[in-house]
Formats: structure tokens, C-alpha cells, sequence
């Protein structure tokens, strides 16, 4: 087989020089769906695309293939480094076979080396003349592939775990076909008979090659008109989703078998929700730790005291030691949010906030001036030691 083309074979099927087996594999069952002959009878100039697809797809998905091609710009099964390239000159296209060792009857008879090795014509030419792949043969499981959503809860569902309804568009089995593509039975390819070949010429002599309609099977496949040959179908749908407890924002939840279907029984992809938690006008968190302000009177800062803080569970004492000052922190034991993962519990801490009585009465006037003159210490004392170079 030899391939020179004008047309660049990874222009033809829409891919990059860089593009993966699986990108050209994609990019080819796109075309070949639109460019089939059953899909365009009578059209010419469709078969000849789809004819031109196969060849590109034939060298590009064969990774020795697509590297002569990569760096002739053609691909020939039987070309030799530093020879011309075919077509340069019609001398130069001609390809030279050695027969040698080879039994020319197409029975395979006894050859030079005793009778029990020569390999049959037929099986020679069938060596040098691979078939191209149609799209309706390359049948393939191929997995179904993930989805991404993004997802807000509240901070209360993200702190208790929730079901939350969404809904989401993939791509499901077809009905239709269950999958495969094809509706009804196959048939004998009109093409080649059901013979799975057809003849070309060489020149003057003529050889059997798989029929590029069939792919060599000799059947052929009736598309189905649902799907376009697929096996699956773009669908939107509400479902339910089980947020476990104790989520965080940034994190992804996964729903087993809720990505894209699979082709031919394939199994389907996963879906990922990337979720955001809204904030808490109270609770703040970091991590599984809960952050919160809570407000003390000066005579519970400085006598000290027992005072109840909200928590994510209700209610919880908390004891302020004498001579609190603002901005200490308590802490509360397990008293944060669960981890999704195993369930541990954070911490929750408490930052106290001496609220200093505004001076409108004469008594509270009086009270603090006494309590000046007995206790005339100077809390910014060393401040400006502090401070200096």
C-alpha cells in the first residue's frame, strides 16, 4: 500500500500533528458518520471523501504508519529509506516484489524448501494490500467519559450532609439500537457481494483487497437514524445527589455512573461536582474548625465567668477565666465540623470580645474613675519600647 495525497492527511480528518490516538479516532467516526455511503447514496463525492478519510485514518492510527508519514509526508508499505518517493516519477512508483520462496498457485503447493512452507500468492498480495477501516466496522467499546458540574450548597447542608436535586445533560444509551449503532440485521454489502473483496489493478496484474464499503466483513449495517450510528444520545435529566457531611468548598463529590455512557456495552463515566459552600454569617470555617467572636462584659472578663456560645450542635458552656482580656481565644473541643473522609471532628474557637459599657450614667462615671485610682496601672507602659529600633 502506498499513500501520497495533495491533501494533508491530519487537515482531512480536523486534528492537530499532535493530536492523540484517541483525538483522530473521534475525529474520524464524526466524518465517516457524515461522509458514509449509506448515509449519502448515490452521492460520488461523498464516497470518494469517505474513501479519503479511511486511507488517513488507516496511516494516522497505526503509530509505524504515521511515523514514515510524519517524516516523508507519505506512507508505502513496501518504500525503502532514501528511495524516491512514489509518484515523484512514474519509474519510481512502480513497487518491485521478490517472489522468491513463494508458491504462485493459489493452492499453495510444495515449494523450494521441501513443500511445506510456501506461502500462497494470494497470502503474499495480502500482506502488501491491508484494507482501510470503515467506520461502520470499527465497531469498539470505548468508555463513557466524565462529567464536571459545579455545585452551591448552603453551610448548613455542607456541615450535615444533604440531598440536593440538579440537573444535568449527558449522553445515554440509545434506545433505539441499545447502543450498537445499527438497526435490523445485516446485509449482504452490494459492493463486493458479501465476498468481504474487490479487485484492483496494479498495472497489468489485478489484486484482491478488503472492500473499502464493508471494511472486508461483507455485510453491511443500517445506521440508526437516532442516534446517527453513535449508539448514544444527548439527553438532560434531574437527579439526585447525596452531599456527605462535613464537604468543604473547593472539594469534588463523585457520583459513580452518571458521566457519559459508553459505546457497545461499555461502562459509562463518573460525574464530579465541583461544589462551593456559602459562608456563614456567624460561623466562620477553616478547614473542620469553626471560628466565631462572641461578646463579654467587663466584669465577666475581669471576675471571670460561665457563658453559653452557639455551636453547630446547639448550645455549649464555655468558662471565661478572671482577667480575660480581649481578644483571647477558647477552645471547644470537637465541637467543629465532621471531615468528609472519616468523620473526625474539628475544634471550635472561641475569640472574646470585652465590651466596654458607653459612660451616658453618672454612676458608671463614678465606678470607673474609682476604679482607676485603685488600680492606676498603665497598660501601654512599654509600648514604645516595643516599638523602637
Amino acid at each position: 500500500m502506498a499513500t501520497t495525497t495533495k491533501q494533508d492527511f491530519y487537515e482531512l480528518l480536523g486534528v492537530s500533528r499532535k493530536a492523540n490516538a484517541k483525538e483522530i479516532r473521534s475525529a474520524f467516526r464524526k466524518l465517516a458518520r457524515k461522509y458514509h455511503p449509506d448515509l449519502n447514496p448515490g452521492d460520488k463525492t461523498s464516497e470518494e471523501k469517505f474513501k479519503q478519510l479511511q486511507e488517513a485514518y488507516d496511516v494516522l492510527s497505526d503509530s509505524k504508519k504515521r511515523q514514515m508519514y510524519d517524516q516523508h509526508g507519505f506512507y508505502s508499505d513496501n518504500y525503502q529509506p532514501g528511495a524516491p518517493p512514489p509518484g515523484s516519477d512514474p519509474d519510481d512508483a512502480r513497487v518491485n516484489f521478490d517472489f522468491g520462496g513463494f508458491d504462485f498457485n493459489s493452492g499453495g503447493g510444495s515449494g523450494a524448501a521441501g513443500g511445506t512452507g510456501g506461502a500462497s500468492f494470494r497470502d503474499l498480495f495480502s500482506q502488501f494490500f491491508r484494507g482501510g477501516r470503515g467506520a461502520e466496522m470499527e465497531v469498539e467499546q470505548e468508555p463513557g467519559g466524565d462529567l464536571e458540574y459545579q455545585i452551591e450548597i448552603d453551610f448548613w447542608d455542607a456541615v450535615r450532609g444533604a440531598v440536593k436535586k440538579i440537573q444535568i445533560t449527558r449522553m445515554e444509551t440509545c434506545e433505539t439500537c441499545h447502543g450498537t449503532g445499527a438497526v435490523g440485521s445485516p446485509q449482504t454489502c452490494t459492493a463486493c457481494g458479501g465476498t468481504g473483496t474487490t479487485q484492483q489493478a496494479a498495472g497489468k496484474m489485478r489484486f484482491n483487497v478488503p472492500c473499502t464499503r464493508c471494511g472486508g466483513t461483507g455485510k453491511l449495517r443500517t445506521m440508526c437514524k437516532t442516534c446517527g450510528g453513535e449508539g448514544r444520545v444527548r439527553r438532560t435529566e434531574t437527579i439526585d445527589v447525596r452531599i456527605p457531611a462535613g464537604v468543604a468548598s473547593g472539594s469534588r463529590v463523585r457520583v459513580p455512573g452518571k458521566g457519559n455512557a459508553g459505546t457497545m456495552g461499555a461502562p459509562p463515566g463518573d460525574l464530579y461536582l465541583h461544589v462551593e459552600v456559602r459562608p456563614h454569617p456567624f460561623f466562620e470555617r477553616r478547614g473542620n474548625d469553626i471560628y466565631v467572636k462572641v461578646p463579654v462584659t467587663v466584669s465577666e472578663a475581669s471576675l471571670g465567668a460561665k457563658i453559653e456560645v452557639p455551636t453547630i450542635d446547639g448550645r455549649s458552656l464555655v468558662r471565661i477565666p478572671p482577667g480575660t482580656n480581649s481578644g483571647t481565644t477558647l477552645r471547644l473541643r470537637e465541637k467543629g465540623i465532621p471531615s468528609a473522609r472519616d468523620g473526625a471532628r474539628g475544634d471550635q474557637y472561641v475569640e472574646i470580645q470585652v465590651i466596654v459599657p458607653k459612660p451616658t450614667d453618672e454612676r458608671v462615671r463614678n465606678l470607673m474613675k474609682e476604679l482607676e485610682k485603685i488600680e492606676p496601672e498603665n497598660p501601654r507602659a512599654d509600648l514604645f519600647s516595643k516599638a523602637s529600633v
